[in-house]
């Protein structure tokens, strides 16, 4: 089963919980279930809330690709690349990042580091579509199609590739109702692909090793540009459950 980073699934349940005016305790047991123990987040997060924060963001930045993080030091960057994703507000500005560990048998935990971060304008925000979002996830597959076709050698197994474009993995995401059908249908393809594509990478079958390498390549690329839009969908859920703008 495909999940989201925890971070998506933070960023929209703070979202309608604090859009609601609710009890934000409640975000870490709907956001991250299979989660023991979690530090940092709570405190944060009403911080955040307290001072007129509305929406909470998420990035997902990776190795020479922090586009999608605030402007800040050396060290909060290097840990969301680390961690792979990282929340932050748009108005005061700050960045929280988790670090996932095990304790025990089987306990999973997650502690949440804060650090600051420049405000983000919310107008990059607002601009977001789900539905430009959805042309651009399905061009960025095709292309990623026609580039695995020409060069050769299969990622996936048939019965996974026929799943992934019928978008039926991952049945329980762990998302907020109040999503809208569009942003649901982005958020969990993005989600969908992006997994699939790194999967891809760790079955190379019996194919010599330099069609494996750029198949890789290709299925790399895929999955950091399904990233991009996977952060960019949520963004612009969390703008609309915030009530920055309406569905689009």
């Amino acid at each position: 089963m495909f999940e989201l980073p925890g971070s998506v699934r933070v960023a929209l349940w703070a979202t309608v919980v604090i859009g609601s005016g609710g009890d934000l305790a409640g975000v870490a047991p709907r956001a991250l279930p299979d989660v023991d123990h979690v530090a940092g987040l709570l405190d944060r997060l009403t911080l955040w809330r307290d001072l007129g924060e509305g929406a909470v963001l998420v990035a997902l930045p990776s190795a020479g690709h922090v586009a999608s993080l605030p402007r800040t030091d050396d060290e909060a960057r290097d840990a969301a690349v680390e961690a792979g994703e990282a929340l932050f507000v748009a108005g005061i500005g700050g960045v929280l990042v988790p670090e996932h560990s095990t304790y025990g048998s089987s306990g999973r935990r997650v502690d949440w580091h804060a650090f600051d971060a420049e405000p983000v304008p919310v107008h990059r925000v607002e601009a977001l579509s789900h539905r430009q979002l959805e042309r651009d996830l399905m061009e960025l597959v095709t292309t990623a199609r026609d580039d695995l076709e020409r060069v050769g050698g299969q990622p996936f197994a048939d019965s996974l590739a026929r799943e992934i474009a019928d978008n039926r993995l991952g049945g329980a995401w762990g998302l907020p109702d109040a999503l809208d059908d569009r942003a649901y249908r982005v958020i969990t393809l993005a989600g969908t692909v992006g997994a699939a594509a790194r999967i891809g990478t760790e079955h190379s079958g019996a194919i010599d090793a330099r069609t494996a390498a750029d198949r890789d390549a290709t299925l790399l690329a895929l999955a950091r540009g399904a990233d991009r839009l996977l952060a960019d969908a949520t963004n612009a859920a969390c703008a609309q459950l915030a009530g920055w703008v309406p569905a689009r």
